[in-house]
């Protein structure tokens, strides 16, 4: 019903701000992560999803629309509400989320509050297919490259990787925290492999 609402912030509240539009005041609820970024009377366009109960009606809002979207997927998750989605985003940015998923890591979704080994585990299930992890991946190698020859270094390790059997998030998670500044492909080819050896 309503794409976004871009109004001025009149009360922030631990579950979500209210906000200011023509005079009507929407209460929305938002993640922590986002609270925290958020000010009294400040300017904001807030990405909303709706919804509608037995009894009543709740707007949750995000600051980006990217947030809106993995929302829309998580509360599609069984045994997953709206509350319950806004706790993940709360603690993980959407490229945490992302590569949580991709790299089957239910400890790292389980940190959100309310949120169980189980749960965690089906968020993994059920959402491993819907996600594009490109652009997880580029951010993951953008992060970690100080500069483009690294960045191409660490693509074509994932790539080889690939090629022998292993999914790009598989090959990501082996060599990310690797030092690639003295290392060739090969070199790095052959770290992550040891690396994968071990898990």
């Amino acid at each position: 019903m309503f794409s976004y609402i871009q109004g001025r912030v009149e009360e922030i509240n631990p579950e979500g701000i209210v906000l200011d539009h023509d005079g009507i005041g929407y209460e929305i609820g938002l993640p922590q992560s986002s609270l925290s970024q958020i000010r009294r009377q400040m300017q904001l366009r807030v990405y909303t999803y709706l919804q509608v109960r037995d009894d009543g009606f709740s707007l949750f809002g995000f600051l980006k629309r990217e947030d809106l979207d993995l929302f829309k997927l998580l509360i599609g998750v069984g045994g997953i509400g709206p509350k319950g989605a806004l706790s993940i985003l709360g603690v993980l940015s959407v490229d945490q989320l992302r590569f949580a998923i991709a790299a089957g890591d239910d400890k790292t979704i389980a940190q959100a509050p309310g949120i169980g080994k189980k749960t965690a585990q089906r968020v993994i299930l059920d959402l491993r297919d819907k996600i594009d992890f490109t652009q997880t991946l580029e951010a993951q190698l953008d992060s970690k490259a100080s500069d483009r020859s690294s960045d191409d270094i660490r693509g074509e390790a994932i790539l080889a990787l690939n090629a022998l059997g292993y999914s790009s998030a598989e090959a990501l998670q082996a060599i990310r925290d690797l030092d690639i500044s003295s290392m060739s492909v090969e070199d790095l080819i052959r770290a992550g492999l040891k690396e994968l050896a071990l898990r």
